[in-house]
C-alpha cells in the first residue's frame, strides 16, 4: 500500500505563496503518477496539478502560471508550490497517487490539508 502525507497549508494574504508538501511512505507499490486535487466547500473535487505517466505535468486552466508542480525522488515527496494565491484558491487540498504492484494497482489519497487565502 501507499500512504501519502500532506503539510504545509494554512492562511495566507491574497498575492502571497504556501508551499504544500506530499510524503509517500516507503512501499513495495511503484507510484507512476502523483499530483494534486482541491475541494472547496460546496464543489466537487477538481484536478490542480500532476505528474502522468512519463514525467509530464498538467495544470488546471486557473492555476497555470501561479502554480508548479514538483517531486524529490530520493525523498518521495511531491510538492506544489502556490504563488500569487488569491480568495479562490481557498480549499482543501489532496494529494493523490497511482501506483503498481506486479498486476496489482492502487489509488491512494492523503488526509487533505487546508488552504486559506484571506485578508
Amino acid at each position: 500500500q501507499v500512504q501519502l502525507v500532506e503539510s504545509g497549508g494554512g492562511l495566507v494574504q491574497p498575492g502571497g505563496s504556501l508551499r504544500l508538501s506530499c510524503a509517500a511512505s516507503e512501499s513495495t507499490f511503484s507510484i507512476y503518477a502523483m499530483g494534486w486535487y482541491r475541494q472547496a466547500p460546496g464543489k466537487q473535487r477538481e484536478l490542480v496539478a500532476g505528474f502522468i505517466s512519463g514525467g509530464s505535468t498538467n495544470y488546471a486552466d486557473s492555476v497555470k502560471g501561479r502554480f508548479t508542480i514538483s517531486r524529490d525522488n530520493a525523498k518521495n515527496t511531491l510538492y506544489l508550490q502556490m504563488n500569487s494565491l488569491k480568495p479562490e484558491d481557498t480549499a482543501v487540498y489532496y494529494c493523490y497517487a497511482d501506483a503498481y504492484s506486479g498486476s496489482s494497482y492502487r489509488h491512494a489519497w492523503g488526509q487533505g490539508t487546508q488552504v486559506t487565502v484571506s485578508s
